[in-house]
């Protein structure tokens, strides 16, 4: 039998149609393809290259764990920052209520005068420094083509990156001169809000500090004094009462009755009928009357202890805050001397390794001494400026624009006050 090509080839065709309907039908589904071919191309990234270091492969590794905290971060900023509004206003309304009374009618005039008007202070620039750290942009670099000089290109946003300029896997951006993302501003800490950011931190330390020391005694008067309740507790007369009177709902847990009393109830415990049981104790009720049931009145209010549970929470809180803060304030203070942000000093730490090993010494380009970098950072201009600009509230923007620097370390001085 003799076979035309046109045969040959309509087989041929007919053979191929078949496999691809086959293959379609054993298709995995378009989310697990999408999985597959996300860990092949982690997988791939491992060698894009011969620039690969362990860096490169820690990243490409460890992306899915990045990109789950960077999710989360995202989407929980608006919790933390109410966190921060919640716990800093109950703070307030305890010293409100609470303390400012006990200040006027025990201490002395100059003291409630310095007690007003430092906390006040403290307060004012706690609020104004956040605000303005939470709700001030960081910074971009522009989008847009320009002659501004640049250092690299973001691998993510595909744009030039002046200097000191990183990406924000959170915010999605690039942000100018930054520094990291505070999850509890729901805000990149960058070139325009870093000062804010800072004295935030700064005065926050202040405030807990001052609130720590000042009520030390009043938080030691006000634990003896909860633990003294515990014992009058334990010392009340009676039998406490137990099982199906509670269950009844006679008495609040904790009350006692005596001795004839808590035996007439105590019947509710055997196998009498639980309906039964509800008509003894309300006729014991009725004949004996309601003062009968009443336990003696406790030598402390409610708001007593409430007053002392109030001081407890706040002297423990505010201990708390001011050691970790304060912790944060002085490392980034440490990092403002050197002239260096939080991403900077993990840069510079791997330049001066990789200069001392060609027997070189790495010199930070941005350190222009300990006093100029401070006058740089809180833009002070004059003598005048540390009060106005430090002391007190005050929104000017920062120094510089954030996209370009004196990269030579000078001597003289930058802003000469």
């Amino acid at each position: 039998m003799r076979c035309s090509p046109s045969s040959v080839l309509n087989l041929l065709r007919m053979v191929r149609l078949r496999s691809c309907s086959r293959r379609g039908r054993n298709r995995l589904p378009q989310w697990l393809r999408k999985i597959w071919a996300y860990v092949r191309l982690l997988v791939q990234s491992l060698c894009f290259n011969a620039l690969t270091d362990s860096d490169v492969v820690f990243d490409s590794i460890f992306e899915p764990v990045f990109w789950t905290v960077d999710y989360v971060t995202r989407w929980f900023g608006l919790v933390f920052v109410c966190l921060v509004v919640i716990l800093t206003s109950s703070i307030v309304v305890i010293a409100y209520i609470v303390l400012l009374p006990l200040v006027l009618n025990t201490y002395s005039p100059p003291w409630i005068a310095w007690h007003i008007c430092y906390g006040h202070w403290n307060l004012i620039m706690i609020a104004f420094h956040y605000y303005k750290a939470a709700k001030t942009s960081p910074g971009y670099p522009p989008t847009e083509k320009n002659d501004r000089p640049f250092v690299s290109v973001c691998k993510k946003c595909i744009m030039p990156k002046p200097a000191r300029t990183h990406h924000c896997g959170i915010c999605n951006r690039c942000i100018l001169k930054m520094d990291h993302h505070c999850p509890w501003l729901n805000n990149c800490v960058g070139h325009f809000n870093h000062r804010y950011f800072f004295s935030f931190c700064l005065f926050m330390t202040l405030g807990c500090v001052y609130c720590s020391i000042s009520g030390r005694n009043l938080f030691l008067d006000a634990y003896n004094a909860l633990e003294r309740f515990k014992h009058l507790d334990l010392e009340k007369p009676g039998i406490p009462v137990t099982g199906m009177g509670l269950l009844i709902g006679l008495l609040p847990s904790g009350q006692v009755l005596t001795q004839q009393q808590n035996t007439m109830i105590g019947l509710s415990q055997g196998v009498v009928p639980f309906f039964i049981c509800w008509v003894i104790n309300m006729c014991f009720f009725f004949c004996f009357g309601k003062n009968d049931f009443a336990t003696p009145a406790p030598s402390y209010t409610f708001k007593e202890r409430m007053i002392h549970k109030s001081i407890i929470y706040m002297w423990v809180l505010t201990s708390t805050v001011g050691v970790a803060l304060g912790a944060l304030t002085v490392w980034h203070a440490v990092l403002i001397s050197r002239g260096e942000t939080s991403i900077d000093r993990h840069i510079n730490k791997k330049e001066r390794q990789r200069l001392a090993a060609w027997g070189k010494v790495y010199r930070n380009p941005f350190n222009y001494g300990k006093l100029n970098n401070w006058k740089v950072f809180f833009g002070v201009e004059k003598r005048s400026h540390w009060v106005t600009r430090v002391l007190l509230p005050s929104g000017h923007p920062p120094h510089g624009d954030g996209l370009t620097w004196d990269i030579f370390p000078v001597r003289k001085d930058l802003i000469p006050v």
